[in-house]
């Protein structure tokens, strides 16, 4: 990636905070853009995201089987601080370095895959609750060569969609993202 990793992720981590924040208790069974997962399948899915690439970033193997439960008591809190080590666990320069051994993939390109959990799933939430949400405009640049490269695997795993067509080329950098992940930019939550 052009801009450090952990220079994204700092910018791209507040906003998802934010909105992980603003979610209610009331709202965790709500539906989201983000196939056959409520709010609270999501947030425990990205919870899991932000600790796991934590780890890989120190180059160690990660277990995705396991789908605990994070929401208890202080998940909020626990986010925010799981994010804060996210960024801080991706900013020494070798994080970037070699190839993942636990996902076979250059470390460069699961750097970029937090940044898209965490810029794509924010938008997610968002939408999901009613929650306004700009991603970090630098974030977004940076993730649509990587979306471009990875959507055919991505695909074939049943990770994204196919994508949503797209009527404009005007349309701004995160609805184009959205739709190579197989998002309609348009998404509305049926309640």
């Amino acid at each position: 990636m052009a801009t450090q990793t952990s220079d994204l992720l700092a910018a791209a981590a507040p906003r998802t905070v934010d909105v992980v924040r603003g979610i209610g208790d009331d709202q965790l069974g709500l539906p989201t853009p983000c196939r056959d997962y409520t709010v609270r399948e999501l947030l425990n899915h990205l919870i899991e995201v932000v600790v796991n690439f934590q780890a890989l970033a120190e180059k160690r193997s990660v277990e995705w089987a396991d789908k605990p439960d994070h929401l208890v008591d202080g998940w909020r809190d626990r986010f925010e601080a799981e994010t804060g080590r996210l960024v801080a666990a991706w900013s020494d320069p070798s994080t970037l370095e070699g190839v993942s051994p636990g996902m076979g993939m250059p470390q460069t390109v699961i750097g970029g895959m937090a940044l898209l959990d965490l810029t794509v799933h924010g938008w997610d939430l968002a939408v999901a609750t009613g929650q306004p949400y700009e991603p970090a405009p630098e974030a977004v640049a940076e993730l649509r060569g990587l979306v471009e490269g990875l959507a055919p695997t991505a695909r074939r795993m049943g990770v994204f969609a196919d994508p949503v067509p797209t009527s404009s080329v005007d349309l701004p950098d995160l609805d184009h993202l959205l739709a190579q992940t197989g998002r309609p930019p348009t998404w509305l939550p049926t309640r």
